[in-house]
């Protein structure tokens, strides 16, 4: 079984992230899965929720994904999202406002939207 797997992150204006890991863990409409070097090849539907990739260099990237599709087979794994965002990309005082307000129209997807980037920046 090989030690990694190739990732690709990408949301539909551009290419979030790429590069070597040892785990993924995602959010999809079955429920939260974790993918390993050697996992069973899925296609799969993401849900709104935060990506945790552990590199092989040993650290974290997590990313707030919103909606898209996960792919993985040959150790390659694609995640492609229709919005993406690196949490060290996530403005958290835009995304408080944004929650405040999406909760004052009762706007749930923009409320959902917003708490996914806050929960991506807290890990």
């Amino acid at each position: 079984m090989a030690a990694e797997l190739h990732v690709e992150l990408v949301a539909a204006d551009r290419n979030v992230w790429s590069g070597e890991a040892t785990l993924v863990v995602a959010r999809t409409t079955s429920g939260d899965i974790g993918v390993m070097p050697g996992h069973q090849p899925l296609l799969g539907v993401l849900e709104s929720g935060p990506v945790t990739i552990r590199t092989s260099e040993g650290s974290t990237v997590i990313a707030a994904v919103h909606g898209g599709f996960i792919s993985f087979a040959d150790n390659k794994l694609s995640l492609l999202a229709e919005i993406a965002e690196l949490a060290d990309e996530i403005d958290v005082q835009r995304a408080e406002r944004a929650l405040e307000r999406a909760k004052a129209e009762a706007d749930a997807a923009a409320e959902r939207r917003a708490d996914v980037r806050l929960r991506a920046v807290t890990g």
